[in-house]
């Protein structure tokens, strides 16, 4: 990814975006935006970070790992070490087996009617969507400057797979145009993506190309949608606050 400066109130600078302390009261780090569990190495170049307190950084890693072995058995249709060309997986998953075992019971086998065998994997939604609304308020803060300290007013997770063509189109183009006409904060970072394409594809920030994308949006609100591994779509929403 490239490196973009911004231009930003600095005061908003004083918290941690995921629990609203003081961060000159507390331990801090750097946290990358979206979580590196969810990316594949070699990582992109420039991945964003931003300041939070150490205890927040702590408190996702069980829960990024979680989602990210979880993707990947959905994506090979197994939670089986073998059935994974990916070393790091494999290993993984051999290492973990308690949470290995967590992610084949949410699979469930059912016939089709021509007789094949399809399956269905029932995520843990509360694990997978404090992982989504995490990044979602990294992106706001990194793109845009802006803190999201509050509850998001609404979060949607699906696989791509199961929306309609419609759905799918709304989801990928929806507000694209009226998105690029309009301008972002002045000194922002989306600013610069709108006017130079950094890092952008039809309307989309591409981290790593078939793995993570994301789209920030003022509509009404802040809406971040975001792409995993080509397969779990998302969107966090604040209303206008």
């Amino acid at each position: 990814m490239d490196q973009i400066r911004e231009f930003v109130d600095e005061r908003q600078k004083a918290w941690c975006i995921q629990c609203g302390a003081t961060l000159g009261e507390v331990a801090t780090n750097r946290d990358h935006v979206p979580s590196k569990a969810l990316l594949r190495k070699p990582y992109p170049a420039n991945l964003p970070v931003v300041a939070t307190c150490v205890s927040c950084n702590k408190e996702f890693s069980q829960d990024e790992e979680y989602l990210y072995l979880f993707l990947h058995c959905v994506l090979a249709g197994s939670t089986d070490p073998a059935r994974h060309p990916d070393p790091k997986v494999a290993r993984a998953l051999r290492r973990h087996e308690k949470l290995r075992a967590r992610i084949e019971r949410s699979r469930t086998e059912y016939r089709t009617i021509g007789g094949e065998t399809g399956c269905v994997w029932n995520p843990e939604e509360g694990r997978v969507e404090r992982i989504v609304v995490k990044n979602a308020r990294g992106h706001v803060y990194y793109e845009y400057g802006e803190p999201m300290l509050s509850a998001p007013t609404r979060v949607r997770t699906l696989p791509l797979t199961a929306m309609s063509a419609s759905e799918r189109d709304d989801f990928e183009y929806d507000g694209v145009v009226e998105e690029l006409a309009r301008s972002p904060e002045v000194g922002s970072r989306m600013m610069t993506r709108v006017f130079t394409g950094q890092d952008m594809r039809d309307g989309w920030v591409i981290v790593q190309d078939g793995v993570y994308r994301f789209r920030v949006q003022e509509r009404s609100g802040i809406v971040v949608r975001s792409v995993l591994s080509e397969h779990l779509a998302t969107e966090v929403y604040w209303r206008d606050h």
